[in-house]
């Protein structure tokens, strides 16, 4: 090999994969304003009572988890899965967008629910294009660079959003987000015109291929992917925390505002940490770095249980936080692409995401109870008792590999 050349294995950066990683960047980047802009716009704006944002946002994410697992089933084609990612893409963008001209707030409703579905259809197409545009030793890397964007984009969009509101109203704010959710489009029909050509396949009957997808290896990693998310509870609930822990020595307003710089920390943590957790997956495997990701995440949630008021403890437990979400998400993603069968990849990622949004539900809910009956700390050893129970499967993993 002459010298000007690239080994295979380390092209690794090409433009599909810069193509998928800006429309995830681009694509938080929309949605997120109109998130961070929806209590007031239903509070203040349309004179909604609080308890429509909690009915609102339940239902969206409840429909958003269901269209993962039928988008699953869709990726499973790789021409059904091109036009799933760009028309996810697109229409998420579109009725995000849409919220700023509604006049009531099941108007809000019906547009945040249809953006959610469409962003859960989207979601396993764009992984499975993606493990079509690297070799499998570049898994981890490629969705490492996919995370990170995605993360930065989810930093990027509250203060966006804030100097669109400074700059406009709540209502143009949100109907100018279409603006960089339509550049995620094209941003991923360049990722889709740089790709491989999509195989041709005789049409088959629309569904999620489970038992293909279960059997074997990936069914016993996604074991413990399942505890991981059954205690991977919503970042609101550490803003929270640290809201009260917070509030007595600094004030309510100051707590507030020091728990949202602490949750841009975890945002950074997560960013930061991806792409190096990815060429760590390359080198080590992605069940080395999912454990060590839960290993860490189960360190922070014993810190929240046991934390005090110092500022500088919780930036630390926010970072740890961070840093276990990165290595977690990427390593779920290139265990996924490197186990499940091609023909099923799809499905496969379908099942993953569903696991993700129906397990984040219910770990969200069950430490938000035991948060009210009982008290903060027992919420977060709950927590923590399923990362044991995910570093236990990954350690039964490996075991098993090694026989």
């Amino acid at each position: 090999m002459s010298t000007g050349e690239v080994a295979p294995e380390e092209r690794w950066l090409n433009r599909g994969v810069v193509g998928v990683g800006g429309a995830s960047f681009l694509g938080d980047l929309g949605y997120e304003i109109p998130t961070a802009l929806l209590p007031s716009f239903l509070t203040s704006t349309l004179g909604a009572p609080a308890a429509a944002l909690g009915l609102i946002e339940g239902i969206a994410d409840g429909l958003g988890g269901a269209a993962r697992l039928a988008g699953g089933a869709l990726a499973d084609d790789p021409g059904s899965r091109r036009a799933t990612a760009i028309g996810g893409y697109t229409a998420t963008a579109v009725l995000s967008a849409l919220i700023g001209a509604a006049g009531a707030a099941w108007q809000v409703g019906v547009l945040r629910s249809g953006a959610w579905i469409a962003r859960g259809l989207r979601g396993p197409a764009r992984n499975a294009l993606l493990a079509e545009m690297v070799p499998p030793s570049a898994y981890g890397r490629a969705y490492g660079f996919e995370r990170a964007l995605d993360n930065l984009g989810a930093i990027g969009g509250p203060l966006l959003a804030l100097g669109l509101v400074a700059a406009f109203d709540v209502r143009t704010a949100i109907l100018v987000s279409v603006v960089p959710g339509l550049f995620a489009s094209l941003s991923m029909l360049a990722a889709i015109r740089a790709a491989p050509r999509a195989e041709v396949r005789p049409r088959e009957r629309l569904r999620l291929r489970v038992r293909p997808v279960l059997q074997g290896r990936l069914g016993r990693v996604l074991v413990g992917v399942s505890a991981f998310e059954l205690g991977n509870a919503a970042a609101t609930l550490l803003i929270l925390r640290a809201t009260d822990l917070l509030e007595p020595r600094h004030g309510h307003h100051a707590a507030v505002e020091l728990a949202l710089v602490l949750y841009t920390a975890f945002n950074l943590g997560a960013s930061t940490v991806s792409v190096p957790g990815g060429h760590a997956v390359d080198r080590r495997g992605a069940l080395s770095v999912f454990g060590a990701g839960a290993l860490l995440l189960l360190v922070a949630d014993a810190g929240f249980a046991f934390a005090g008021a110092g500022l500088a403890v919780l930036a630390v437990f926010f970072v740890i936080a961070g840093i276990a979400k990165g290595l977690a998400e990427t390593a779920e993603n290139a265990v996924v692409a490197a186990y499940a069968p091609e023909e099923a990849r799809g499905s496969a990622f379908g099942i993953l995401a569903g696991i993700q949004s129906f397990a984040n539900l219910a770990a969200s809910a069950v430490a938000g109870a035991l948060w009210t009956l009982v008290s903060p700390r027992a919420a977060f050893l709950y927590l923590t008792a399923w990362m044991l129970l995910a570093v236990a499967a990954v350690a039964w993993n490996r075991a098993t590999a090694a026989r």
